[in-house]
């Protein structure tokens, strides 16, 4: 048995215990959260967290993201300077050649050069310049729509991080906690003062603890390992860090940003836009291009004669018709009534999408007060039952069952937390802003 001047110095250390517990659970999950440090309390401090458009950057140059809009970026730039060519096609070299050997064989010879040359037609030179820019703008949104759709993986995989991060802290403050708790049980049974089955049942909740913390450990390695595959950086960005450089987007539709800046949008109007301009070119293609031929003819008529020199000019005018133009027509017409369609649905997609995530922050918000509340009751009841069983008043299944809940409200606040910047996450994300 304890003599009564160690019992009361045990029972005067009680609070502080139980203080310092509460205090590091709320520090260490804190710190996780926002990227302070590991999980492990006796780790060595963490190097300098990037930021989300660093790794965003990291991420589109390791990506074949960029790869298809790169394609389309040359075929686009290819086209405008076909269009903004003098001629409507290449020229065309044309050599001929006449004589009368195989016939009566009088000397008879003729040969001639030309070159031939594609012209456009009035108004077709501006009307397929003004779409090959316009395809030049489609190709140029596509790379800002990748890099949203890229961004969304970078913001989810270090949101998901930092929650997990957060989650590692609380277990790992429960874990030392339990050991505390074990080491002080067992000291109490050799004196007398517990039973034996009060150390088991300590022992057992630490065991339990570490199973809990090596769980979410191993979760968060698998997590840091994905992340080095997008990113390709070793260190995890600081999610929080976007959110603290510009504030959160507010949840009010009625002053809340619109949807008119998203990448996605602006690339269906481009779309549009150039369906729209194809089809003034298929308008304005009203036949095959004109062929200008200039060219040199020497000639003869009978052998011993001199040969005689002339400049030839043609000039060769397709004919156009329905059956050639209305189908090219009716395409064209067809392409650009879907895109109009598509630009019109995807708004309303986008909308929806900004409503829902709005309704999210606003839930996650909600419920992060909740879990404050939840937690914070929880804590002040840990601590005093904690102070109640080294004063001998309590019993340690009581406490045990007080900490495990404790312990269970840090971690689900730590959650709750990483919960809602990820829904403002989510939120920049449906709006088209990039970290």
């Amino acid at each position: 048995m304890n003599t009564p001047d160690v019992a009361a110095l045990e029972i005067g250390r009680s609070p502080l215990k139980a203080i310092r517990w509460i205090v590091g659970c709320v520090v260490l999950a804190a710190n996780a959260l926002s990227g302070a440090g590991p999980a492990r309390a006796d780790s060595a401090p963490a190097a300098a967290r990037v930021t989300l458009a660093q790794a965003l950057e990291a991420a589109w140059q390791r990506s074949q993201a960029a790869v298809g809009p790169q394609g389309q970026l040359l075929r686009a730039a290819a086209s405008q300077r076909a269009a903004a060519s003098l001629l409507a096609a290449p020229p065309s070299l044309a050599v001929s050649t006449r004589q009368d050997r195989w016939n009566n064989d009088a000397g008879q010879r003729e040969h001639e050069v030309g070159v031939t040359l594609p012209l456009w037609l009035p108004g077709q030179r501006d009307a397929r310049l003004g779409a090959a820019r316009a395809a030049l703008a489609v190709a140029e949104g596509s790379v800002a729509t990748e890099r949203l759709r890229l961004a969304g993986q970078v913001r989810e995989l270090a949101w998901s991080t930092a929650a997990l991060q957060a989650e590692a802290a609380a277990a790992n403050t429960e874990h030392r906690y339990l050991r505390s708790l074990a080491d002080d049980v067992e000291r109490r049974v050799k004196a007398g003062d517990l039973a034996r089955t009060d150390a088991l049942a300590a022992q057992g909740e630490l065991t339990g603890a570490q199973a809990t913390l090596l769980d979410v450990e191993q979760r968060l390695q698998a997590e840091r390992v994905r992340w080095v595959a997008l990113t390709g950086l070793a260190e995890p960005a600081d999610p929080n860090e976007a959110q603290r450089a510009a504030p959160a987007t507010t949840t009010d539709a009625a002053t809340a940003p619109g949807i008119d800046a998203h990448p996605a949008l602006q690339l269906a109007a481009l779309t549009t836009e150039a369906a729209r301009r194809q089809a003034d070119v298929a308008r304005g293609d009203r036949s095959d291009a004109p062929e200008l031929s200039v060219g040199y003819r020497r000639e003869r008529s009978e052998r011993g004669r001199a040969y005689d020199g002339s400049v030839v000019i043609g000039l060769r005018v397709p004919f156009g018709g329905d059956s050639r133009n209305l189908p090219l027509q009716a395409a064209a017409q067809s392409a650009l009534d879907s895109a109009v369609a598509d630009e019109a649905r995807l708004r309303l997609q986008l909308d929806a999408e900004a409503a829902v995530a709005r309704d999210a922050v606003r839930a996650a918000e909600r419920q992060l007060d909740a879990q404050r509340s939840r937690a914070a009751l929880l804590r002040e009841r840990a601590r005093l039952i904690d102070a109640s069983f080294h004063a001998g008043e309590t019993a340690l299944p009581t406490l045990l069952l007080a900490s495990s809940g404790a312990a269970q409200a840090e971690a689900a606040l730590a959650r709750q937390q990483a919960a809602l910047g990820a829904a403002r996450a989510r939120l920049d994300q449906a709006l088209g802003l990039l970290p």
